[in-house]
């Protein structure tokens, strides 16, 4: 290609007439295409390297390839637009049903998931059968707001290579420019805006590139890859997770074979050997949009463990100043201003992490200027690697559960899937098992970052000494497991380097059925236009699980609701008795458009296109319960709100489509050259299918806008008329509410003068008792109590004895007499006298005593009266 373009520099040099210019490019293009002689080209072709041959061939090809369809114009690869018929999604001729023989039901097979949504309008299908990949334009809520309308027929993308492995799942990045096929013997990528058209079906080969072939499953190594995703800040940056223990990091900007940083993780579980056997990791996640889960990697293993990296970014990528300010300003704050000296180190390194990789947030002066986005600059601690940071831990009640605070194993079999989920403010983590059951956790504390200082790692740099890679080994820091309880503090745990505790929420049992080998296999996935809602993919269908409680949301909502457990629906059962049916689910995908409306799409193994239209406005409304009809219901709104008018693909506009690099001397070709028009064909293509096709969009959405406003405004009529009539039906009950007012008022007036008069009343106005009568009615208390029965019984004795001896006969009285005649002893005479001056006393001490108990007896009488 080199040598065209230099030919093609000569001849607009010499000038020669179009004619004669064209017709030396044929004998140019005849002499390339159909001999392969001369000793020049023959040195030029021992130079080049296999992938640059390998382009160069594909570039002649598509040349030939343009210049026969340009020799016959009634072929195009691309349906015109007459051509297209739109139809329910449903029915699209891709969806047909299967005619080969079925599968055994009972038989082993992987969980797939062969479907794909740009998160606009195009709608991507792997056919494992054909090989290739459908590309079907999608319009959402068209007709009406429940169905979806397919363009037919798909646009055909096939690899120029065929991937020797089986694809088992299918993702797109952000910008919808790059499509991943995914097993567990391979990895590959397809580019979807760069390729050639085929003349033998009209289908576009695109180019396809394998990411980590010296890595994964070449020739003496058996690494499976276990999780790949896109990372979500960049649109070139693949995570892959293997069985090797290593999480790995590629760039395909810059390097297809080698990748950009490597983690070796080493986990230790507390109470066990050291052994690489008896724990290996399952699935991983990326941190979504908050403080520094930005920067973080959750790592699940197959005990249910699941541990964090952070910081882990990807070289180049884009992150909002917002969120970058934030959590320097965080680190700033409860990390250099604590009084620890372990929080405060942490808070250093997190700040030169954080001042190197991204050098314009050292400068808060660059705030009020025009820069939104932050490129990360390649940057590691040269002393340091990053800390595995967990097992994580659910928070402990009591000293009790400080032994189960590092168990994961709560559920049957093993962990076999985890997704991460941000909702508002609450960090959700919702663990998969084997048997069936998912387990929801929320983070109770925030990330912070963790480094193992004295464990260098180890760089890769170029001849400019810029980092190009790095490794590191990551393993847990010693001393960082310490259970949290409730009632400690969390403030007493920041920056220290201890992994944050986790708040159990639930344990969603989705009885699955059971299997003799293996356990359940179980996707999740996540509603785009909720996030309170779960998606799971198993071998029996899909269901849906609803968060009600978030705890830290609802409480920075002001919210005082109890604890809810989360709600769980059934979506679609492919299960008949207890083995899965025939036709098991292998692709699905959650649509949602801009005005509220939410779908969801599944493709069996046969071939069968499922759609289902699903509601979220009461699904997050809190239950009231009828206490006279004993009922549950929901809190329906009273009012819907208004559809927004432009839809979001139009406001965000036609993606932005980066035009591929080329070589200084391609970009100097002619416009007449074979290479120069099949640039222009390239170019055309990619104006075509964004912004000719957004235009379309735009003038259809427009189009169809008359009967949305018709609706709306008949809507707004009605509502009107209804205003009025409730307006008038309060002007007639004005009289009577203005004479229920006035006879209130009056009532009003009659009880304040009631309670004036009651003021009045001396009860009210006692005063309060002085110190004697306070000291006297304690005396009284005490005889109220025991001393008030004894008295009486006292009394009563006495009074016995008094008339006994008034009431005693004569004659002992006249013995008596002679008795004391006959004795005369003085010492009697004395204690006669003494008796009767003691009955005497004793009689007034009886009365005495006898006016006490009638006082006590009133004053008991007066307080009972009081009382009641």
């Amino acid at each position: 290609m080199v040598r065209f373009g230099k030919q093609d520099l000569r001849t607009n040099k010499n000038q020669k007439p179009i004619k004669e210019k064209h017709k030396a490019q044929k004998q140019r293009n005849d002499v390339v295409l159909h001999s392969c002689k001369g000793k020049g080209r023959k040195r030029r072709r021992a130079s080049t390297t296999p992938e640059l041959e390998r382009e160069k061939t594909d570039k002649m090809r598509f040349s030939v390839d343009l210049q026969k369809a340009e020799a016959d114009p009634g072929r195009s690869p691309t349906p015109k637009r007459d051509e297209v018929e739109w139809v329910p999604l449903q029915n699209h001729p891709v969806f047909f049903p299967a005619t080969g023989p079925v599968r055994d039901p009972t038989a082993a097979r992987p969980l797939r998931n062969l479907l794909a949504w740009d998160g606009a309008s195009r709608l991507y299908f792997w056919d494992s059968d054909k090989l290739c990949l459908h590309r079907i334009s999608i319009r959402l809520g068209e007709p009406d707001p429940t169905s979806v309308l397919a363009a037919s027929p798909s646009k055909v993308l096939q690899a120029d290579v065929n991937p020797d492995f089986a694809v088992q799942k299918i993702s797109i990045n952000r910008n919808g420019s790059a499509l991943l096929l995914s097993g567990s013997g391979g990895l590959c990528v397809m580019y979807l805006y760069y390729g050639r058209t085929s003349n033998k079906d009209n289908a576009t080969i695109c180019r396809t590139v394998t990411v980590g072939s010296q890595i994964y499953l070449s020739g003496s190594n058996i690494i499976r890859i276990l999780q790949v995703s896109w990372h979500p800040n960049s649109d070139t940056h693949l995570g892959i997770l293997s069985s090797d223990s290593v999480f790995r990091i590629f760039d395909l900007s810059s390097d297809l074979i080698q990748p950009e940083q490597e983690y070796y993780l080493q986990p230790v579980q507390p109470g066990r050997s050291r052994n690489a056997t008896s724990i290996c990791p399952v699935d991983f996640s990326f941190g979504s949009d908050h403080l520094w889960d930005l920067f973080s990697v959750f790592i699940l293993f197959n005990d249910g463990s699941v541990y964090i990296l952070c910081p882990i970014i990807p070289f180049g990528s884009a992150y909002k100043w917002e969120s970058i300010v934030e959590i320097y300003n965080d680190a700033q704050t409860f990390g250099l201003k604590s009084s620890n000296s372990v929080a405060v180190s942490n808070s250093n390194l997190a700040i030169s992490w954080l001042e190197a990789t991204f050098p314009a947030i050292a400068d808060q002066e660059t705030e009020g200027s025009d820069l939104y986005v932050l490129r990360a600059h390649p940057y590691a601690l040269f002393d340091a690697s990053l800390s595995l940071q967990g097992p994580l831990r659910k928070v402990c009640r009591d000293e009790d559960e400080e032994g189960s605070a590092f168990r994961g194993a709560e559920c049957e079999g093993g962990a076999v899937s985890f997704l991460y989920n941000l909702v508002v403010k609450d960090s959700i983590m919702v663990t998969a098992w084997s048997g069936g059951q998912l387990q929801i956790d929320a983070l109770a504390d925030e990330i912070q970052p963790v480094w193992n200082v004295g464990s260098p790692p180890r760089l890769r740099v170029d001849s400019n000494d810029h980092i190009r890679g790095l490794a590191m080994i990551c393993e847990p820091t010693p001393g960082k497991v310490s259970p949290v309880k409730l009632n400690q503090p969390l403030d007493s745990t920041l920056w220290l380097g201890h992994p944050p505790p986790l708040l159990r929420l639930a344990i969603v049992d989705l009885a699955l059925p059971r299997k003799t080998k293996g356990g359940s296999l179980i996707m999740m996935f996540i509603d785009p236009l909720m996030p309170e809602r779960i998606f799971t993919l198993h071998d029996g269908g899909i269901d849906s699980i609803v968060l009600h409680y978030l705890p830290f949301t609802n409480q920075i909502s002001g919210k005082t609701e109890t604890m809810r457990t989360p709600s769980v629906h059934p979506v679609l059962s492919t299960c008949q008795g207890e083995i899965s049916s025939q036709a098991p689910l292998s692709g699905f995908v959650s649509l949602s458009d801009s005005f509220g409306c939410s779908w969801i799409v599944g493709v069996t193994g046969s071939r069968e296109c499922i759609m289902l239209e699903m509601k979220t406005w009461n699904l997050l409304l809190p239950l009231q319960v009828d206490m006279e009809g004993k009922s549950l219901h929901l809190e329906e709104p009273k009012e819907k709100d208004m559809p927004d008018m432009i839809s979001k693909e139009l406001l965000v506009g036609p993606k932005v489509v980066l035009v591929p690099q080329t070589s200084p001397n391609v970009r100097s070709v002619s416009a007449d050259s074979i290479e120069g028009r099949s640039m222009l064909h390239d170019y055309f293509k990619l104006f075509h299918e964004n912004y000719v096709e957004y235009a379309h969009k735009v003038h259809f959405e427009l189009k169809h806008h008359e009967p949305l406003l018709k609706k709306i405004i008949n809507d707004q009529h009605a509502r009107l008329g209804d205003a009025q009539q409730k307006l008038l039906q309060v002007e007639e009950k004005q009289s009577k509410l203005e004479n229920r007012i006035d006879s209130a008022i009056q009532l009003h007036n009659v009880l304040e003068e009631r309670l004036k008069r009651l003021r009045k009343l001396p009860g009210p106005h006692k005063k309060p008792l002085s110190r004697a009568e306070r000291e006297f009615k304690s005396e009284l208390d005490l005889f109220s109590g025991v001393e008030l029965d004894a008295l009486h019984s006292s009394v009563n004795a006495l009074t016995a004895r008094l008339r006994r001896h008034a009431e005693s006969p004569k004659g002992n009285t006249s013995n008596q007499q002679r008795l004391i005649s006959r004795r005369k002893d003085p010492v009697e005479e004395s204690q006669v006298s003494q008796l009767k001056s003691s009955l005497e006393k004793l009689s007034l001490v009886n009365s005495v005593n006898s006016k006490k108990v009638k006082l006590v007896e009133s004053a008991l009488r007066s307080r009972e009266s009081s009382r009641s």
